[in-house]
């Protein structure tokens, strides 16, 4: 949806509103990873992105904040079965201090032409998602595909009942990394028409670039913490 204002003239909460702060590298500490989500609470970001082992340690620093949580599951090659994809979000939807779950989707498959078998397995994450009232956000992993594979995704997505179509996990390694930028978006808005969010992350690292995705009407961000100050504008 295109915001009411351009990027440009938005406080810095109201672009913080778009940032799904990203703490998911793996070799984070506790302490860092606790340090990195009371930064993204203080800057009022939408959520702070984690792995599923660390909702006890992260939940008591979000609460009573306008930040929730946002786990990842089956991340970040999307390919465990369908029942453990299932217990995964289900194990980190119940919790009130979580506001959407992201998973990625199957994408070697999307790649072999297997569209119904992504589509039904994402429809039984979305419907485990829906069932605690919390939105699910799927990971095409758009820089191992092609254009018409997006565009399949997409069209995955769409019809599994997601809330959110997202390009990449950041993580993606073999593959030219552009991420997120302004012709995915474009591509991945044009085939989706409007019928799910999108959420564009992945080598989002200047300000001009999260303005404009703004701009063009893209309605989250996954932000790393290094990029954080950068597009915000923050002076350190």
């Amino acid at each position: 949806m295109k915001p009411n204002k351009p990027a440009a003239e938005m406080t810095t909460k109201e672009l913080a509103s778009y940032i799904d702060y990203s703490v998911l590298k793996p070799e984070f500490t506790e302490q860092e990873i606790i340090d990195l989500t009371k930064d993204g609470v203080k800057l009022g970001c939408a959520t702070i992105c984690i792995n599923p082992g660390y909702m006890e340690l992260c939940r008591p620093y979000v609460q009573g904040s306008d930040t929730k949580l946002c786990p990842v599951t089956d991340f970040p090659f999307g390919d465990s079965s369908t029942a453990s994809r299932v217990k995964q979000i289900e194990d980190v939807a119940k919790y009130d201090e979580v506001k959407e779950v992201d998973i990625v989707a199957n994408f070697g498959k999307i790649r072999s032409g297997k569209l119904d078998e992504v589509t039904e397995d994402l429809k039984a994450c979305a419907e485990a998602a829906h069932k605690y009232g919390r939105e699910l956000k799927v990971i095409l992993e758009t820089d191992a595909l092609t254009k018409e594979e997006i565009k399949a995704g997409c069209h995955c997505v769409m019809d599994s009942g997601a809330d959110f179509i997202k390009t990449s996990t950041g993580f993606l390694t073999g593959h030219d990394n552009v991420g997120a930028t302004p012709e995915v978006i474009q591509l991945i808005m044009d085939e989706n028409q409007g019928k799910c969010k999108i959420k564009g992350s992945g080598c989002i690292r200047t300000r001009e670039r999260f303005l404009k995705l703004i701009d063009m009407g893209i309605d989250r961000m996954g932000i790393g913490f290094r990029s954080i100050p950068v597009v915000l504008d923050l002076k350190q």
